[in-house]
């Protein structure tokens, strides 16, 4: 009987104990597990290398997760930003690019305008960090989103530099005018000035350049217009004009590679070859490969 009792005994502290043991292991690997709420407590904190690695790992066992590729794909979008590197950032991008045309196709009718508009900007970075072959498709899923209501303050911007990349600049400029619109900013002047003289309405461009040459703060941007400015009066052949504007960038910046090109286009039109010369040469000196300067350089 006692021998039957601490038998009984045994075999309940042994079973207490694999029922313990049980509860810890499943707690820990419930602790350990990767969810969607786990995803979206680092998304709330900005964590998007944490957003990253969370999202590849769910969706290894969930790859069609339509939640969990959203967020994977913008942290991929974000990452792609952060980065130094084009290589490791192209890479991000193109992750971003790849898990979003799979999440338009499960996503709900409300979130497919978001989703669009996101395709479109990894498409517009795609485009700014390779060769130039992605803008049409910015431009595509930038209007299908705002063709099914998507509302952002930056989508003109965005269609505006993509159709200048396309050469398409008619629509470049009524892009950018929309943008005005929505925020002026120095570089959204000087875009729109870029493109009027691309056009040949330097009345337009010049307009624009004005107001940045008067108002901005931007060196930078006020030495580019400029330069531009300088452009277009050689293109009318106002040469002292021209001039003028050129050496009033060179009082700010003696390294305007820009500048000393223009100048040489100045002597040479004027039918100074040896001024001309000097001057491309002191432009290809700072900018080694100043383009206008390397093809005057090959004529002359």
């Amino acid at each position: 009987m006692l021998r039957n009792i601490i038998r009984v005994a045994i075999i309940a502290v042994v079973l207490s104990a694999i029922a313990f043991s049980s509860y810890l292991l499943i707690t820990k690997n419930q602790q350990g597990k990767i969810t969607i709420k786990t995803i979206r407590s680092a998304w709330a904190e900005y964590d998007y290398q944490k957003v990253y690695e969370y999202g590849k790992a769910f969706l290894q066992d969930n790859p069609y997760n339509n939640t969990a590729l959203t967020y994977y794909s913008y942290a991929c979008f974000f990452l792609a930003q952060a980065q130094t590197d084009t290589q490791q950032s192209q890479s991000y991008l193109d992750e971003c690019i790849n898990n979003i045309r799979v999440a338009i196709y499960e996503a709900d009718k409300s979130l497919i305008p978001q989703l669009q508009y996101m395709l479109g900007r990894a498409y517009f970075y795609k485009n700014t960090i390779t060769t130039h072959y992605y803008a049409d498709l910015a431009v595509k899923y930038l209007l299908l989103a705002k063709e099914n209501g998507y509302k952002a303050d930056d989508i003109a911007e965005y269609l505006g530099l993509s159709y200048a990349s396309l050469g398409m600049t008619m629509e470049s400029i009524a892009a950018f005018t929309e943008a005005l619109l929505v925020r002026e900013s120095d570089s959204l002047l000087l875009a729109i000035a870029e493109q009027y003289y691309k056009a040949s309405e330097f009345n337009a461009a010049e307009q624009y350049l004005f107001r940045i040459i008067k108002n901005s703060d931007n060196e930078d941007i006020v030495i580019k217009s400029e330069n531009l400015l300088g452009t277009i009066y050689i293109d009318r052949e106002d040469y002292d004009a021209a001039m003028e504007e050129f050496n009033n960038v060179l009082k700010k910046n003696e390294n305007s590679a820009d500048a000393h090109y223009g100048i040489g286009v100045i002597y040479e039109k004027q039918g100074n070859i040896v001024k001309a010369r000097s001057e491309w040469r002191k432009a290809l000196k700072i900018q080694v490969n100043h383009p206008g300067a390397l093809q005057k350089m090959s004529e002359n």
